[in-house]
């Protein structure tokens, strides 16, 4: 391993390397290249060193002014640094290094197989969060649902976990036949028991009906095992109606009404892959565009229709939430492979209906739940962000928007989530690039095949540390039972300046005034109590007069 790594590196350390970067002083001092991390340090008094890890670098970009080279360093996690080196050819190969060690196949020669911890390990993140364990609560709410370990292999659906909930009533025969009838192998699991009336959504791949309209019974039987005696369920489908006639021609198609009567269907057009990483790269650039136009930041800024994106999944999600908590209704949700548009509504769903979700743990168990168990394919997804010269083959903001519309609605709730908007920027950075191991991979399967749990160390393990959760934990959380319903209008949808601005000094300024208003609310208990009172006026406002329409 360390000789491969030798290999790419053709000049490990240069002297007298001047970095820049936007809004802060300029570093003089010793660039070295190990096979994970930039480093450069300096004897200059006050100055941080530079570690950089090579997986988190999107694109380099070099030029030479006579023997002085600039490489313009892009990272993944939008921040832009410039290193000016003297000399050609130590320029050169320093370049030609971050290249390939930034762009290196093998998942097992990553950062996250040889970081070792300088923390102690309190609680093994990876056994925090096991389906078992998240079983149990299930069990204490009804008794009508089961753990089936017919994927115990993931032979029957490669990107589902090893135990999936599905009805009592359901064999595991049945689920073998319909896992044949849905993308994927992706049979209806349960994604969320709704406590409050035993409404459930559910979570799929889209039926393969093909041109000839096949039908499935014991896929029907699954689903309306589902519904409560002379009720009807909803199913929500992430593609627009023509797109989903298209895919029939492809093998796939929807849920036809004369074999489903008791389930109404309804299509949202939430945008595919490719489309949204175009999306990110297009916001990006206008964020970093130096006109200082106001025609021409807010024209791009539409033009990218990222908070266009940001608004049609939280709508969706709004629906679903609705169906379950207004309608009385089950839902199912499914898009094309149901890895990605799918998971974004389901979980957002959760946060607006369960409060559990919106606390610190509660949280990492849904992303682990609903993100990482539930076969999001991270390691294609997060392979390239905004910056990357290569043309995009499966990436996609596809984690970032969901964090975007989750930190939508902490704005528009700011007492309701006991984490702060740090611990979303967190996770937006691990997803990209990480010494933790959570995100490696596309499914359970394959971080099974990694052996992850035994060899690499998990980000919960890091985030559960009591001095990090002081962190990330908002000063301003008072735990609120009730559904939270977000205003979708597109005033309440501001851009999320906190990654997407952060990096200048505009959103640093932001950063202090934040920190300075948590100060003065923190100490100040009568302001507090006001505070917290306004907050359930304006909690029981929200639930007795929703901005959404019902269904």
């Amino acid at each position: 391993m360390i000789m491969e790594f030798a290999e790419l590196i053709k000049t490990p350390r240069v002297d007298g390397v001047v970095l820049h970067r936007p809004f802060m002083p300029t570093v003089e001092g010793t660039l070295c290249l190990t096979g994970h991390h930039l480093i450069l340090s300096s004897r200059q008094d006050n100055t941080e060193e530079l570690w950089l890890l090579h997986s988190n670098i999107d694109s380099i970009e070099k030029r030479f002014v006579g023997s002085l080279g600039h490489i313009t360093v892009k990272c993944k996690d939008l921040r832009m640094i410039q290193l000016e080196i003297t000399g050609m050819e130590e320029c050169l190969n320093i370049a030609s290094s971050i290249e390939a060690l930034s762009t290196l196949d093998s998942v097992s020669l990553m950062y996250p197989f040889f970081y070792r911890p300088m923390f102690e390990v309190i609680e093994d993140g990876w056994n925090s969060f096991l389906p078992q364990n998240a079983f149990k609560d299930l069990e204490s709410m009804t008794d009508e649902w089961r753990l089936s370990e017919v994927n115990k292999d993931f032979s029957l659906c490669p990107s589902y976990p090893p135990l999936v909930a599905v009805p009592k009533d359901v064999d595991d025969e049945t689920l073998k036949k319909v896992a044949t009838f849905r993308h994927g192998g992706r049979f209806p699991v349960l994604s969320y028991y709704h406590k409050k009336n035993g409404m459930v959504m559910m979570r799929a791949g889209q039926p393969l009906t093909g041109t000839n309209g096949r039908r499935c019974k014991e896929d029907e039987k699954l689903i309306n095992a589902t519904l409560r005696p002379g009720k009807r369920g909803y199913i929500i489908d992430t593609r627009a109606i023509n797109v989903a006639q298209q895919a029939k021609a492809r093998g796939g198609g929807f849920e036809l009404e004369a074999n489903y009567p008791q389930w109404r269907r309804i299509h949202k057009a939430i945008e595919r892959y490719n489309v949204l990483q175009e999306s990110l790269i297009k916001l990006v650039e206008a964020c970093n565009d130096q006109s200082h136009s106001m025609d021409r930041w807010l024209s791009k800024l539409e033009a990218s229709n990222w908070q266009t994106n940001v608004k049609e999944i939280l709508t969706t999600a709004c629906l679903a939430a609705q169906c379950i908590d207004r309608e009385g209704a089950s839902v199912l949700v499914h898009g094309t492979e149901g890895t990605d548009s799918t998971l974004q509504v389901t979980s957002l769903a959760q946060i607006i209906l369960d409060p559990g979700c919106r606390t610190i743990k509660g949280f990492q168990s849904l992303v682990e739940r609903e993100w990482l168990q539930a076969g999001h394919p991270f390691q294609q997804r997060c392979a390239q962000s905004a910056f990357s010269n290569s043309k995009p083959r499966y990436e996609a903001p596809v984690f970032l928007l969901f964090l975007d519309c989750v930190w939508q609605i902490l704005r528009q709730f700011p007492c309701s989530f006991e984490f702060n908007e740090s611990f979303l920027v967190l996770l937006f950075e691990h997803a990209y690039a990480s010494q933790f191991g959570t995100f490696l991979g596309n499914s359970a399967a394959e971080r099974a095949r990694l052996c992850l749990p035994e060899k690499t160390v998990s980000l919960w393990s890091w985030v559960n540390r009591p001095q990090e959760l002081e962190r990330l934990t908002n000063p301003l959380y008072e735990p609120n039972s009730l559904v939270i319903w977000p205003s979708v209008a597109p005033q309440s949808l501001l851009l999320w300046e906190g990654v997407f601005l952060r990096w200048n000094r505009s959103s640093k300024c932001l950063d202090e005034a934040y920190e300075e208003m948590v100060h003065i609310i923190e100490y100040n208990k009568e302001l507090q109590t006001k505070v917290n009172s306004l907050r359930r006026q304006l909690a029981q406002l929200e639930t007795e007069d929703p901005l959404l329409h019902t269904p």
